[in-house]
């Protein structure tokens, strides 16, 4: 299985306090229903990553993705970065460009992010 690089970009959340350039890029398994492949990311782990994105960069980081239960979340390995970053039902997504998810940054507002491209490795 390859794994693909998903780019995420800030949509347009009214009201949300978000800056322009805000994303992530994940290095993903994808099944071919466009979702997450489980079986693909235990095989592929080490290499299942997440970069988040910022004009500011304190506010940049990476790390991985990781999987818990029914759950995916943004794990970074910096203490000042946090808590684990939840992205609503990640596994539910059809990772499509111009389909939409959601983020909760450090337990504030969720935000909404456009998939924007995804390209293999």
């Amino acid at each position: 299985m390859s794994l693909m690089r998903i780019s995420l970009q800030l949509a347009l959340n009214p009201g949300a306090d978000a800056v322009s350039g805000q994303g992530y890029t994940l290095i993903a398994p994808l099944a071919a229903d466009g979702r997450l492949d489980v079986e693909g990311w235990r095989e592929n782990r080490k290499d299942c990553r997440v970069f988040r994105l910022h004009p500011d960069p304190a506010q940049r980081a990476d790390g991985w993705l990781t999987h818990r239960g029914n759950n995916w979340f943004f794990r970074y390995d910096e203490e000042e970065e946090g808590d684990d970053e939840s992205v609503h039902r990640l596994g539910d997504h059809i990772f499509r460009e111009g389909e939409y998810i959601t983020v909760a940054y450090h337990g504030e507002t969720p935000l909404t992010y456009k998939v924007v491209d995804i390209a293999s490795i």
